[in-house]
């Protein structure tokens, strides 16, 4: 649990900076190619990669997220444009099926009673904290606009459930660093033509933002892939712990920060969520209890 909640806090912060970014006219786009770099860093100074020891049969998993990360934000952002923040959120918040469907599929975790009233709690949860009476003025609409939200559910999902894959190899430090340097290398030849074509205009400034922003996003990833790692029977606790604790983190940051108005449904979601973070954590003697009892 204490690695989820150290992802949870990275998570959160990464968060708060995108969204003050449009506050401080910073290039979104920018500060994430620049903080795959700083990740890059970090890796090679904490975690001490060797490139020799790449496994052959990982690198189709690091090369698929090595494009997604830095793609999807970019795909998040279109569809903020096209179809507004609140379909956009929702389509972040529901892709949590994919992994814990992946986790009773692909993973051979064992379904049970308890598990899925933990899941389905927190789902409802999740659903209660969809800002659903927000209006936001959306731009643009176009015809196949809901093919981003479409983009976001399965991709969010999908990088998830390769993050678990990511876990089970034997040399962590060595995946995330080839990970992220492939996310580098595909951010920055977007870049590089986005300046060249005139796109957009490069900003010194952008660097150091995007290095912080890369201390969080590290942290959110490689805390999230060593929770996998210690609850490696568990991984449905892990992706809905994760979902949920991000979500209702986010709600509280947004109230006290950014004095957004949360309604009673709001509230509702954030006790509910953290019903099913109670009722994951202590699955194991809810088990016991049950199985005494009846």
């Amino acid at each position: 649990m204490f690695y989820i909640l150290l992802s949870i806090c990275c998570s959160v912060t990464v968060s708060v900076m995108l969204k003050l970014a449009k506050r401080y006219q910073i290039d979104v786009y920018q500060a994430i190619t620049w903080n795959y770099s700083a990740a890059i860093l970090l890796t090679w100074l904490f975690l001490h990669p060797h490139v020799s020891t790449i496994q052959s049969s990982s690198i189709a998993i690091y090369v698929v997220l090595g494009v997604l990360l830095p793609l999807l934000f970019l795909v998040i952002a279109t569809s903020i444009r096209l179809t507004g923040i609140v379909r956009t959120d929702v389509a972040q918040r529901l892709s949590l099926f994919i992994p814990v469907l992946s986790a009773f599929t692909i993973f051979s975790e064992k379904p049970d009673a308890i598990k899925i009233v933990g899941i389905s709690i927190g789902v409802i949860a999740m659903i209660c904290l969809i800002p659903w009476k927000q209006r936001h003025a959306v731009r643009r609409r176009a015809t196949n606009s809901w093919f981003y939200l479409v983009l976001i559910f399965v991709g969010m999902g999908v990088i998830d459930v390769l993050l678990k894959q990511v876990a089970k190899t034997s040399n962590l430090s060595t995946s995330l660093f080839v990970v992220f340097l492939l996310a580098f290398a595909v951010a920055f030849i977007g870049l590089i033509y986005q300046v060249a074509t005139k796109k957009m205009r490069f900003s010194w400034p952008h660097i150091p933002i995007g290095w912080i922003l890369g201390v969080a996003n590290f942290g959110n990833i490689l805390f999230f892939i060593k929770a996998h790692q210690a609850l490696a029977t568990k991984p449905s606790y892990v992706f809905s712990s994760m979902d949920i604790g991000v979500i209702i983190a986010g709600a509280v940051v947004g109230l006290a920060i950014f004095r957004e108005k949360l309604s009673l449904l709001n509230f509702a979601g954030i006790a509910l969520g953290l019903l099913a973070i109670v009722i994951n954590s202590f699955h194991d003697s809810l088990a016991h209890l049950f199985t005494a009892v009846f």
